[in-house]
């Protein structure tokens, strides 16, 4: 799923693209994507576009007249900009939103059609979207500890529940919890003083790096519009790196599959040197789960 940096991608470039210019008309190419009834999607044609914002995980586009669309990419939802009047083309085209100086194409890998777009008149209905997470890039250490201990959440749950932190998802939470050394499955309420301020400026400097990052990188595509989006970067250091070497002590990076989610960790760094028990497999093999790097280490040979 695209997360804060990611969006933010989004947001820089078609700020540039398109703020200024007049909608000129709303294709879509599968009705499902559009969630809302009410006000008409007819009524965003020929607003112009006063600018573009981060939700959350979502994108918004501030039309005149006090309009919002709001654009939930979801997990496979991605963003492409394109010539104006671009054909829609393929089971993945969504749709498309035409400006005077280009076409926003909306498209969704895979089967299951998960991305929304829905159409909100006014502020107090667009604040309807927002779950309510704190935006740690903007916040203080007070709040950010605040946000983080109103509930006994696990790290790796409280920092990708939208309720409690704005716009992290799995990916960058594996990131945010390896440079601040702490163990996924830590509890808030167990947390350290030192061990909170350590996952604050991790949070925050894994978040600007990353946003900073992308944003350059969409700037050197052809478009100049962000290409690549995706949870999997080879310059991560633990994300998506299951068994490849922790980029800071060597270690293999382990990972915990649960449910449809995965948390990537490094034992050396994060906890200890204990590998943490995968639910499926620890009562698989029972007794014989390697506890430490090195019986695992024992068990490969």
């Amino acid at each position: 799923m695209p997360e804060l940096p990611d969006i933010e991608a989004y947001v820089a470039a078609l700020r540039n693209r398109a703020v200024g210019a007049r909608l000129t008309g709303l294709r879509l190419q599968s009705p499902f994507v559009l969630r809302s009834v009410s006000p008409p999607v007819a009524e965003a044609h020929g607003r112009v576009l006063l600018g573009v914002s981060r939700l959350g995980k979502r994108l918004v586009m501030n039309l005149e007249g006090d309009l919002f669309l709001v654009l939930h990419l979801m997990i496979a939802g991605r963003l492409a900009w394109r010539s104006a009047g671009a054909t829609l083309r393929g089971r993945s085209a969504l749709a498309a939103f035409d400006f005077e100086t280009g076409t926003l194409v909306l498209t969704e890998a895979g089967t299951k059609k998960r991305a929304s777009l829905y159409l909100t008149a006014g502020k107090s209905a667009l604040a309807t979207h927002d779950p309510g997470g704190l935006e740690v890039l903007g916040s203080d250490l007070k709040s950010f500890e605040a946000a983080l201990r109103a509930r006994n959440h696990t790290l790796k749950r409280a920092l990708t529940d939208p309720r409690i932190l704005s716009g992290i998802g799995n990916a960058y939470s594996d990131e945010i919890l390896h440079r601040a050394r702490l163990s996924p499955f830590k509890r808030t309420g167990a947390l350290e003083p030192e061990a909170v301020r350590a996952l604050f400026a991790a949070a925050r400097a894994v978040l600007a790096e990353w946003t900073e990052r992308l944003a350059a990188e969409a700037q050197t595509t052809r478009s100049g519009f962000p290409v690549k989006v995706t949870a999997f970067r080879p310059e991560m250091a633990v994300h998506g790196k299951y068994r490849q070497p922790c980029p800071v002590c060597g270690a293999p990076v382990q990972r915990v599959v649960y449910a449809a989610n995965e948390a990537n960790y490094c034992p050396r760094c994060q906890t200890g040197g204990r590998i943490l028990a995968d639910r499926a497999l620890s009562r698989l093999l029972k007794d014989d789960w390697p506890r430490t790097l090195e019986e695992l280490e024992e068990v490969r040979r």
